[in-house]
């Protein structure tokens, strides 16, 4: 199977297909600590390893829904809780893993082909996404049968 970043089938493009929740990983946001009330702040380059193209943010999600329940092909996303608190639920086809999302001043960095599904919201949790394009339907992997053909390199028709 080739390696991150390598070649996809001599197109030359990298294999987005082996990232794996490992590749998920928690940041720490700088926060400055004020007796008035603290700040956290976010500039470009630091600490959110893309460009960032959109925001947007998930609330008012009502007790026992769930978001999410997909993967990007190409998209980068940084999650993180800006309120209250939830469970971000990761599966690269093989592993699954879950981290929960509850200081404003912490998140998630989830790279391509990774699925993720939020949920455990508490009453009144904000969610912040920050990512690395533009909304692009072509980009998303809704059906969890073709993301783990995805993975696994036999990816035999559509995504659903």
């Amino acid at each position: 199977m080739p390696t991150p970043g390598g070649a996809a089938g001599g197109s030359g493009e990298p294999d987005l297909l082996a990232t794996t929740v490992r590749d998920c990983r928690t940041l720490t946001l700088p926060k400055v600590s004020d007796v008035r009330g603290n700040l956290t702040f976010i500039e470009p380059g630091r600490p959110i390893p893309f460009t960032i193209a959109r925001v947007y943010w998930i609330f008012d999600v009502p007790g026992g829904e769930t978001r999410g329940g997909h993967a990007y092909r190409e998209l980068k996303e940084f999650i993180v809780s800006l309120s209250g608190s939830f469970d971000v639920v990761l599966d690269d086809g093989l592993t699954q893993r879950v981290v929960a999302l509850n200081r404003s001043y912490s998140g998630l960095y989830v790279p391509p082909m990774v699925w993720r599904r939020l949920e455990n919201f508490s009453t009144n949790a904000v969610g912040l996404i920050l990512a690395s394009g533009p909304y692009a339907e072509s980009d998303y992997v809704r059906d969890y049968g073709a993301f783990q053909r995805l993975k696994k390199g036999t990816a035999g028709g559509g995504d659903g």
